[in-house]
């Protein structure tokens, strides 16, 4: 479950002369259920935007989701040990890997619970079994 805060009224906020353009505080507050336990997290922004909650609810959303294709561009295909030192050549590279990085996330492999790196090495293993699919995309 997700909670959303959003705090416009900054007044009260001593530190906000440290922040050029400071508007607003927003936090987050994500319960999480697995096998009968528990667990929440809290986060806090800041934004230099003055939104209602529904908005900064979708902005934090739109955040983590590139957030979570940047972490899977570095730590599924280690894009920051990318020693190219071509420009052109890195830049071709990294739409090569984000290509990838979609075409795995459709990709059926036949398990609910295949994560990326999983469908990574199942492809890998029997790339013409998944051919056909692949090819669709």
């Amino acid at each position: 479950m997700r909670e959303y805060w959003h705090l416009d009224d900054t007044r009260c906020l001593s530190a906000k002369k440290d922040w050029v353009g400071f508007k607003s505080v927003a936090m987050t507050r994500n319960t999480v259920t697995r096998n009968g336990l528990s667990s929440v997290q809290s986060r806090y922004f800041i934004s230099s935007l003055s939104l209602g909650v529904k908005e900064v609810a979708r902005a934090i959303r739109g955040h983590w989701l590139v957030e979570s294709h940047h972490w899977h561009l570095d730590v599924t295909f280690r894009e920051d040990a990318n020693r190219t030192l071509n420009k052109h050549v890195a830049y071709n590279l990294n739409i090569l890997r984000k290509l990838a990085l979609n075409i795995l996330r459709l990709l059926d492999v036949g398990r609910k619970d295949a994560s990326i790196s999983k469908k990574r090495f199942i492809l890998c293993c029997n790339p013409v079994k998944y051919l056909e699919q692949l090819l669709t995309f």
